[in-house]
């Protein structure tokens, strides 16, 4: 799952970057208006950590960016601004929830999570795909009950699929989806196969009945194959 941070104070950014980082969310950071409008253009995120009061724009206007993009992610505004006036704009123009500075942590995370399952599970606490299980809260997925081992990559390859079934998705996206915008870090795009191919093999030794197949010459789809 991935978190994009719009946060001019650095020292703050760091420190929610870190939490978050801990809770095995990719985090990407954005520290004024004109990177913040340019990630939202470029990337897909599950939620987006948003200040209202920005170097060279508004929050507010990001909102608004969002909105006319069709795009879906989660907004929760973190702001200094704890108005009933700002709030209700917020939310009008499409946010999900509003965090006043100063706050906790602990409560950021819990947020961060609600609006996420709230928004892109339908509210659920787990995904379901014929006998395939996933558990985002828990970072684990069971076949037919029984837990599926799986190393991190391999899960957050998995609930990204199970986010976007029968889509088609590229090479590119799914390292992405891992990495955000350090996507230097990974040694190349053979990582991503072979990622996907131990985890394409752990599907069909439990007996799962969703497959990732492979599309020559662009990525991968996952697709539910219920037994007969």
């Amino acid at each position: 799952m991935k978190i994009l941070i719009i946060e001019d104070e650095k020292s703050l950014r760091e420190v929610m970057t870190r939490s978050l980082e801990k809770e095995r969310f990719v985090v990407e950071e954005a520290p004024d208006y004109p990177s913040a409008l340019q990630k939202i253009n470029d990337y897909d995120y599950d939620c987006i950590l948003l200040d209202i009061m920005l170097p060279g724009g508004s929050g507010l206007s990001i909102l608004e960016e969002l909105k006319k993009i069709r795009k879906r992610e989660s907004v929760i505004i973190i702001s200094a601004k704890d108005s009933i006036e700002d709030k209700v704009l917020g939310l009008d123009l499409g946010a999900d929830d509003y965090l006043a500075k100063p706050f906790h942590l602990a409560e950021l995370n819990a947020r961060v999570k609600s609006v996420i399952r709230r928004k892109q599970n339908e509210g659920e606490l787990q995904i379901t795909i014929g006998n395939l299980t996933v558990f985002p809260d828990r970072h684990s997925a069971t076949v037919n009950g029984k837990e599926l081992k799986l190393n991190r990559k391999e899960f957050d390859l998995l609930y990204y699929f199970t986010t976007n079934p029968d889509r088609l998705i590229n090479k590119t996206a799914l390292a992405e989806s891992i990495w955000g915008d350090r996507i230097d870090q990974a040694d190349s795009l053979d990582f991503i196969y072979s990622q996907v191919k131990n985890l394409r093999k752990k599907l069909k030794t439990a007996e799962a009945e969703a497959e990732i197949k492979a599309v020559y010459g662009f990525g991968y789809k996952l697709v539910s194959t219920p037994e007969a």
